[in-house]
C-alpha cells in the first residue's frame, strides 16, 4: 500500500466519523452521545481491522508473503520447464525414493510404539 493510500484511508475514516457524528444528532441524539456512539463505532471498527489483521499475520496469508510464494512458485516453474527430459526422470525417481523412504519410516515409528 502506498503512503498516499494510507493518508486517503486516514482521511476517509475522520469523515465516516464526522458523517456518522451528524446522522446521529440528526437522528436525535444529543451531541454528547452522538459523539460517544460516534467514537464507539469508530473504535469497534478499528479493532474489527485489528482482529482481521492479527488473523492474516498468524496464517500468513499477508501481502509480502503471498508474493513471496508466488515468486518461489515462478521460479520452480522455470527451473522445471529447462530441464532435460533425463533430468525430469531422475528427479521423478528420486521424488519417489524419498516417498518409500518416508513411508518406511512411518511404518516403522507405528510398529515400534508400545
Amino acid at each position: 500500500m502506498r503512503r498516499i493510500d494510507v493518508i486517503g484511508i486516514g482521511i476517509g475514516i475522520f469523515v465516516a466519523g464526522g458523517v456518522l457524528y451528524l446522522v446521529l444528532q440528526w437522528a436525535g441524539l444529543d451531541s454528547v452521545d452522538a459523539g460517544i456512539w460516534s467514537q464507539a463505532a469508530l473504535v469497534g471498527g478499528l479493532v474489527g481491522w485489528l482482529l482481521t489483521y492479527l488473523f492474516r499475520a498468524v496464517t500468513q496469508n499477508m501481502t509480502y508473503n503471498q508474493q513471496l510464494q508466488d515468486y518461489e512458485d515462478a521460479v520452480l516453474q522455470k527451473r522445471l520447464e529447462e530441464m532435460t527430459p533425463e533430468e525430469l526422470a531422475k528427479l521423478q525417481a528420486e521424488i519417489e525414493q524419498e516417498k518409500l523412504a518416508a513411508r518406511e519410516m512411518e511404518r516403522s515409528q507405528t510398529t515400534n510404539e508400545p
